[in-house]
């Protein structure tokens, strides 16, 4: 059974109108520079530590990526250490990009 959801970009923009939501960006330092979608945190191995070892763990996590398969893996992760509320956005950043680039048009 799996522990965490798949949610797309709309079910995304929901969930971030609680303020309580943590987004989680695991993609390379680089790219998060880059940009990345607002109020994310770039997932360096020190928060995720503290986040696995810390934190509420019914706080809601989204995490995203570059295509939706590194944040599944992170996704299960988190779940696996107790996390109830885990959600990974499907297609990653790239489809949130292409969503919100084609709403500003």
């Amino acid at each position: 059974m799996t522990k965490f959801q798949t949610i797309t970009v709309p079910d995304m923009k929901t969930l971030l109108q609680d303020e309580a939501v943590m987004l989680l960006d695991c993609r390379k330092l680089q790219d998060y520079r880059a940009g990345h979608i607002e109020n994310a945190m770039f997932v360096h191995e020190d928060l995720k530590e503290s986040l696995l070892k810390k934190a509420d763990k019914t706080k809601k996590l989204i995490i995203d990526c570059y295509h939706g398969h590194s944040s599944e893996h992170l996704a299960e992760m988190f779940a696996d250490f107790g996390y109830k509320n885990v959600f990974s956005l499907q297609d990653g950043y790239e489809q949130w990009q292409q969503q919100t680039t084609a709403q500003s048009h």
